[in-house]
């Protein structure tokens, strides 16, 4: 009969397959339990905000696609996804919605280039994004057959949102 003796031994690589067992679920558990990137963080400075301007700036003229978050395609909130979250490394989730209840609103006055645009339906939803250029232009990626490029905004149903750091 196998003494408790017994039962403890284990070769060193079953020691080192635990551990690293253990390590990655510790790691899936940290990164499931940790709250969003956005949960306390500061805005991003202004010298980011630009930044997202030329990256905006640089993609002129790509082609709109529905879905699509580039590098060579956009839909409006795949450009605004590309340009914080894979080239400036800030958090921000997909959709347009989504981005709305992840960002800082703030007020028109205090709106800078490299905020969101937030275009609105007569029920409050949100159903476009664009990023603010200055001079009450903007950056965006419209609908099929029109390719991303800088416009004068067109509505007055729209707010303002800040990315968070």
């Amino acid at each position: 009969m196998p003494t408790f003796r017994h039962l403890l031994r284990v070769s060193r690589v079953q020691v080192l397959l635990a551990f690293l067992l253990v390590l990655g679920l510790s790691e899936a558990l940290s990164v499931a339990l940790a709250k969003p990137a956005h949960a306390y963080a500061s805005v991003v400075s202004r010298a980011t905000s630009y930044t997202a301007v030329r990256i905006a700036a640089s993609k002129r003229g790509a082609p709109y696609r529905w879905g699509a978050d580039g590098p060579y395609r956009f839909d409006c909130s795949g450009l605004t996804t590309y340009v914080y979250r894979k080239r400036l490394h800030k958090w921000i989730p997909r959709t347009a919605q989504q981005q709305y209840n992840a960002t800082r609103h703030i007020n028109r006055r205090y709106r800078r280039p490299g905020d969101l645009v937030f275009f609105k339906n007569s029920r409050g939803h949100v159903y476009h994004v664009a990023i603010y250029a200055g001079s009450g232009r903007i950056w965006e990626a419209v609908r099929p057959g029109i390719p991303l490029r800088k416009d004068r905004i067109w509505s007055n149903h729209i707010t303002y949102g800040r990315v968070h750091a």
